[in-house]
């Protein structure tokens, strides 16, 4: 028997005054799977996931999260999900550890130094886990974020540019680490990406967008030989300078 899709979107559309940032988008994601979210900046994929995070109010449409509505019962399972984004800063005169900590009270883990220990190891913090977070790096940044959003284990990861201002090497063991924890866990991910490289290693599922609808979907190999292109980056090109195939348009309709 088919489990039920950890994220269901119908119709979803935000206007903000004359602007309409996304404009009635449908999507499903699979219990366990990856999806990503691509598309040039102003395409609608921050909007989207601050919508799936309760952050906003959409102005049309319907969300299921993890079974329940996010409008109506959003608090049933913001404890299951999480979010991380390298452009949200942590409060910058607390240390690493102390960040770490206070969120994991929040969360009410039941063991909240075991589980900031374990997570710097695992994430290597530990060289600057007693350092104030306003004095971490581009990339130290990152994992920390990266840190606070595995606290709870969730059900459910946001990711927004996991990987950014991480070197390659670093980067590469990240995705390898979120690889892992997916697996392990039974977690579902949607990550909004610009690196296309990380998409393709991670990703089941490739929804495309462009000014705030989706355009074309589907998985990385498929969309790749849809296109006749050599990866995925060369069919998002395609894709945000409206060229390729024609059923692009079509698919936008």
């Amino acid at each position: 028997m088919n489990e039920a899709p950890v994220i269901e979107v119908a119709g979803l559309t935000k206007r903000f005054g004359d602007v309409l940032a996304v404009d009635g988008i449908d999507f499903t994601v699979a219990r366990g799977s990856v999806t990503a979210l691509l598309g040039g900046n102003g395409a609608g994929k921050t909007t989207t996931i601050s919508m799936l995070l309760g952050l906003l109010l959409p102005t049309a449409g319907t969300m299921r999260v993890l079974g329940e509505d996010m409008v109506r019962h959003r608090y049933r399972v913001l404890p299951r999900m999480n979010f991380t984004s390298p452009y949200l800063d942590l409060p910058h005169r607390l240390t690493v550890r102390e960040n770490l900590s206070v969120y994991g009270h929040l969360y009410g883990l039941p063991d909240v130094r075991g589980r900031v220990g374990q997570l710097a190891r695992d994430l290597q913090l530990g060289d600057f886990i007693d350092r104030e977070a306003g004095k971490l790096s581009a990339g130290q940044k990152t994992r920390v974020a990266l840190a606070k959003a595995l606290l709870n284990t969730p059900d459910l990861l946001l990711l927004d540019e996991p990987t950014a201002s991480l070197d390659p090497d670093t980067a590469d063991w990240v995705r390898g680490y979120l690889e892992t924890f997916r697996k392990a866990a039974g977690a579902s991910v949607l990550l909004a990406s610009h690196n296309m490289g990380e998409v393709e290693r991670l990703c089941d599922q490739v929804l495309m967008l462009r000014a705030g609808k989706i355009v074309d979907r589907g998985s990385p190999a498929a969309l790749i030989q849809k296109y006749g292109r050599r990866n995925l980056e060369e069919v998002f090109l395609d894709i945000a300078r409206k060229r390729g195939i024609g059923a692009l348009d079509q698919a936008a309709q």
